[in-house]
């Protein structure tokens, strides 16, 4: 891959370093490190601390492990989104892992070349901060969700605030049927079954991962 391609998936296309001029994007390219990243491949694991990975192309799932030992997914990071940036200031992965579920363009910058540029640039700082903010507000939402006792619950509230999210009652589900269902606590099943019962009481119309909310006001009732 020429650098011309490289600088665009990895410096123009993600959001993050939007918030730079030309001359500190283009240290930025000089610092990030490119790997390709096979289906099933994994990219880190509890331990590895030291690395900011960001996907230019393809999807990364990010899961941990219950005491049972099965996994359990939480989010899916796609185009221009990261993770790592709280191991860069201390904290530690305790938990975490990352599979790529494609192939994958992964961006990886270490700790010591991104807190340079930090230093370098404050508006890149804030803006990671205010990523990490909305990281976190995400998984207390996920958190908020697990706590529902019904499965419809769960998946009613979930609409409801991917739609809010996205400012649209028509949306495409940002993860494979199988991974929502890890992200509610349930089986693919049993989510299936759950998103039968809201079309056949009118309250969304589903064409496999395309989903439109047609009764709002039903769906709330379901969880507020």
């Amino acid at each position: 891959m020429d650098s011309g391609r490289k600088k665009h998936l990895c410096v123009h296309f993600v959001p993050i370093f939007a918030v730079l001029d030309q001359n500190n994007q283009e240290q930025v390219e000089q610092l990030i490190h490119y790997r390709q990243f096979k289906q099933g491949e994994q990219l880190f694991s509890p331990g590895n601390t030291q690395q900011l990975f960001i996907v230019a192309r393809g999807t990364v799932k990010i899961y941990q492990l219950t005491t049972g030992g099965k996994e359990q997914f939480l989010r899916m990071l796609t185009p221009g989104e990261y993770e790592g940036e709280t191991w860069l200031f201390g904290d530690s992965n305790n938990s975490l892992y990352a599979e790529s579920t494609t192939d994958s363009q992964i961006c990886i910058l270490h700790r010591t070349d991104l807190q340079q540029l930090l230093k370098k640039s404050p508006a890149l700082a804030i803006k990671l901060l205010e990523n990490s903010v909305a990281k976190t507000i995400t998984l207390e939402r996920q958190n908020k969700l697990l706590v529902l006792e019904r499965i419809e619950e769960r998946l009613a509230a979930y609409l409801i605030y991917t739609a809010r999210v996205l400012n649209n009652y028509t949306f495409t589900i940002p993860m494979k049927m199988k991974e929502l269902a890890a992200f509610l606590g349930t089986t693919p099943e049993t989510l299936s079954r759950k998103f039968k019962i809201l079309e056949q009481v009118g309250y969304i119309e589903r064409q496999q991962r395309q989903v439109v909310l047609t009764d709002t006001e039903g769906l709330e009732s379901l969880w507020e």
